[in-house]
């Protein structure tokens, strides 16, 4: 089985903006959502979101592209939803935005999903992981950085996490 560390926030809203997400039915779309992703082999770390849009922090194994993923979660879940005879009919739009991250940032990504009620309660969203279609924007380019082979932060780093995922996996580090 191969390794991977592959992590996406992505974020999606009901069709039209709507307010289809509503207290009464937000644990089923959210358990519904969770379970699919599962399913697909992802790891599913935060859902949350408000009544027309949610954001999902997950690990995507890198056997399904991440559009395919976000189709079939979104997918399965309003079918299954509209099945199950509740007042509430779930339609999703068709974009979405996918923004991928380092492990070093994971319990950040998963912070800002988990309060994301209040975020937009306080107007303190950041707006880029707020996207979810429009014009494509140029990226601005980092300065490269001074690589180096003896860099100790860089292997402590590196350490750190393997040390870390030993411990959840009940293992020895390589």
């Amino acid at each position: 089985m191969p390794y991977w560390q592959l992590f996406y926030h992505l974020v999606w809203s009901t069709k039209h903006r709507e307010p289809l997400i509503t207290p009464d039915v937000e644990s089923i779309i959210y358990e519904l959502l969770r379970t699919k992703a599962i399913g697909l082999g992802a790891t599913v770390f935060a859902i949350n979101g408000i009544s027309d849009h949610t954001h999902v922090v997950a690990a995507v194994p890198p056997k399904i592209a991440v559009a395919k993923f976000v189709g079939q979660i979104k997918g399965v879940t309003a079918t299954k939803f509209n099945k199950m005879g509740l007042p509430n009919i779930l339609y999703w739009q068709a974009e979405y935005g996918a923004f991928s991250f380092g492990a070093k940032r994971l319990s950040n990504y998963i912070a800002y999903v988990e309060r994301q009620k209040e975020h937009h309660a306080n107007d303190s969203t950041i707006p880029v992981l707020e996207r979810q279609s429009g014009e494509v924007r140029r990226l601005l380019r980092e300065p490269d950085p001074i690589y180096a082979v003896d860099d100790e932060g860089w292997r402590e780093e590196l350490t750190a996490m393997d040390d870390l995922f030993a411990l959840s996996q009940n293992t020895e580090p390589v």
